[in-house]
């Protein structure tokens, strides 16, 4: 691997008399990562102060780091500065003007990416009907829901936030960046939209949630057989075909007046057809993953498969469509029936057969904390390591269309990253600072922060209690 990585405009002009990517380093203090999870933040309290402007970059030195793209590093450095990754490398020119904190013993990867999860109080598409496109699932999330502060401290920091699965098609998905509140005195941001990824035209990024099996089976409305929900499904694509066709021809005609009436759920279908909207498919047992690929086939849609708890059985058909897949990986026994054959040799069938595998939470089905022991278990049950660590990043950046900008540590790309406290694959690491776009959004050194990671009284409240007897009272912290 080149050791020398993606040298930002700084780094370069630094570098510009030296050979290759040696350099004299200049002479600075370097703050050092204790050991102790407890002190971790204390070392690079400078930081905090104007972090959210990050004007002057900042280099963690000496870690081993994770770039998900090439080989692992032993020993490198990775710079960063308004909000963005300069270098990465085992030799680093380190601009001149860089704060420098030694990350010996530290572990750093890019920030995990989880496709499917459902914190933030969800609630969307209801009784009325099986199939709701026009539902936007970003319409009820609550940016102060607790969920959020677990989901960094488990070193998340991208989310596809869903409706539920109760519907053949539930509503529209969100792609969400925890980022850091815009304001200085604030705990959270203040409003979900600044958690959206924006896409050119300055639309929140999302797919489509979508489900068969028998999630969505019911009483009329909703299907009572698998047959019914393939064919409700089929009905309503076929009216997104003709709603499309119409409009197209009122357009090409010049002749808005004979366009059909605006429907808001046919035309996110439309978004559908034409691929600019993803659809997240719900499926466990084969013969429903099967269905999702006849139907994509006919539709031609973009689909993930989600769960897919018996893809193991029919890895090379899935291969063949081409179709990736965001595999959920179970630690203990239980759930549906539908998920009775699930198995943990699924990534290691699916990764052999060449289809791109993703992992996700369906929090709280695996609480976000745990995220990373789902590629630990995949690891164990014959998935390669790098494959397994690239499920957690990069195949999830790119099935929500994001690999550009996150899922692995680049010169160009989002300061996205963890500092942990050893091996992603063991049970005794530990998330001890996650970063999002260059700003640390978590820390376990910091008592409030770690509450979050380990559960606790206070972790699950929203905001504090103003009752005339608590703590918080008598001007102290309540819960703390």
């Amino acid at each position: 691997m080149n050791q020398c990585v993606g040298i930002g405009v700084a780094a370069r002009s630094a570098q510009s008399t030296q050979p290759g990517c040696q350099m004299p380093l200049p002479s600075q203090p370097e703050h050092t990562l204790k050991q102790h999870p407890t002190t971790t933040s204390v070392a690079i309290l400078l930081l905090a102060a104007g972090a959210l402007a990050q004007v002057k970059p900042v280099a963690f030195t000496n870690a081993h780091i994770i770039p998900i793209t090439g080989d692992e590093i032993a020993s490198g450095t990775i710079v960063v500065q308004n909000g963005k990754i300069l270098a990465v490398g085992g030799t680093v020119a380190i601009p001149a003007d860089a704060e420098r904190v030694n990350a010996s013993g530290k572990t750093i990867m890019p920030g995990l990416i989880d496709t499917h999860s459902h914190v933030g109080g969800i609630a969307g598409a209801d009784g009325s009907s099986p199939i709701q496109p026009s539902i936007r699932i970003y319409d009820s999330l609550n940016p102060f829901d607790p969920g959020f502060r677990r989901v960094v401290s488990g070193g998340i920091t991208t989310l596809n936030v869903m409706p539920g699965s109760g519907h053949l098609l539930s509503g529209q998905t969100v792609y969400l960046k925890l980022r850091a509140p815009k304001r200085a005195d604030a705990a959270t941001p203040a409003t979900i939209d600044d958690f959206f990824y924006l896409d050119e035209t300055g639309t929140p990024m999302g797919g489509i949630k979508m489900a068969n099996g028998t999630n969505s089976m019911g009483e009329a409305p909703f299907p009572g057989t698998r047959a019914k929900s393939a064919a409700l499904v089929r009905e309503q694509f076929v009216k997104a075909r003709e709603y499309k066709a119409k409009k197209d021809a009122a357009a090409a005609r010049n002749k808005p007046e004979d366009a059909p009436p605006r429907d808001l759920g046919l035309e996110a279908l439309v978004e559908v057809l034409e691929g600019t909207r993803v659809v997240h498919h719900h499926t466990h047992r084969a013969d429903d993953i099967m269905t999702v690929l006849r139907l994509q086939k006919e539709f031609g849609f973009r689909v993930v498969l989600h769960h897919v708890s018996e893809a193991w059985k029919i890895a090379p058909e899935i291969a063949a469509a081409n179709v990736p897949c965001s595999a959920i990986v179970v630690d203990s026994p239980g759930g549906k029936l539908e998920a009775a054959e699930m198995s943990w040799t699924t990534g290691a069938t699916l990764e052999k057969a060449g289809v791109h595998v993703a992992f996700h939470t369906d929090d709280w089905i695996t609480d976000s904390r745990l995220f990373m022991r789902s590629a630990a278990l995949a690891v164990r049950a014959g998935m390669t390591r790098k494959g397994a660590l690239s499920a957690l990043t990069l195949e999830g950046a790119r099935i929500l269309d994001l690999d550009r900008r996150v899922g692995s540590l680049e010169a160009g790309k989002d300061a996205d990253f963890l500092l942990l406290s050893g091996d992603p694959l063991s049970v005794y690491t530990h998330v001890e600072q996650t970063w999002v776009e260059g700003v640390k959004v978590f820390d376990r050194g910091n008592p409030k922060d770690k509450l979050f990671a380990t559960g606790g009284f206070g972790a699950s409240t929203p905001t504090k209690p103003y009752m005339c007897c608590s703590e918080n009272a008598r001007g102290e912290e309540f819960g703390q």
